[in-house]
């Protein structure tokens, strides 16, 4: 399937629905895009883009890509099953609140995503690797800390500080200057400054 490198589809508001903020990572090779919840919900909007995988950066949304009935499940009012997307969790306050390794932990989730082989199995249906989505509740906070921290560990000859890669992924992601402050929150830059000085300790350790 042939996909749009632009994947700028309007919302209401001027932010892209859905932005393409590196393409053909060199250590993957797949595109990773972000966006808020509009983006992240729309299965048609995500396979033209083909991003097969989606890790979800927001502690209060959640969406439901299970739609292949035959092995869908009803048990006590929840619907269950493999889903149309691969879908990592990893559940960040937008602000204060985050204990300390929180960060550290959303780089090795969205690492993991990029890195996990799933096993030939029919419980398995979607093993397909295309591009990925990092997305949060408005695609312009938690979701920017996480993508910029791992592009800044990933590619430092590219990105040699986080701000460098913070404002790569700011007017990749289209957002107004006058939003820099509060995108990403401090907090979460600040929570991303630290948590890479840990991976570091960590990736050196192994």
């Amino acid at each position: 399937m042939q996909k749009s490198k632009i994947a700028i589809e309007q919302q209401d508001r001027d932010l892209p629905k859905l932005s393409l903020i590196y393409e053909a990572h060199p250590h993957y090779g797949v595109d990773i895009f972000i966006s808020g919840k509009e983006g992240a919900s729309n299965l048609g909007l995500l396979r033209r883009n083909d991003i097969t995988t989606v890790v979800n950066c927001a502690v209060n949304l959640d969406f439901n890509f299970v739609q292949q009935d035959k092995i869908v499940s009803d048990h006590e009012g929840s619907i269950y099953g493999p889903g149309e997307i691969r879908y990592y969790k990893i559940g960040l306050i937008d602000g204060v609140g985050n204990p300390e390794t929180q960060m550290v932990a959303a780089h090795y989730i969205l690492r993991a995503a990029l890195e996990q082989i799933l096993p030939n199995k029919p419980s398995y249906p979607c093993r397909d690797r295309g591009s990925i989505l990092v997305n949060c509740r408005g695609g312009r906070s938690r979701s920017v800390a996480v993508v910029s921290l791992f592009l800044h560990l990933t590619l430092l000859d590219e990105f040699p500080t986080l701000d460098d890669a913070i404002d790569f992924v700011r007017r990749k992601r289209a957002l107004p200057v006058g939003e820099y402050y509060k995108a990403p929150k401090p907090v979460l830059a600040e929570a991303a400054r630290r948590a890479a000085e840990w991976i570091r300790m960590i990736d050196a350790a192994q």
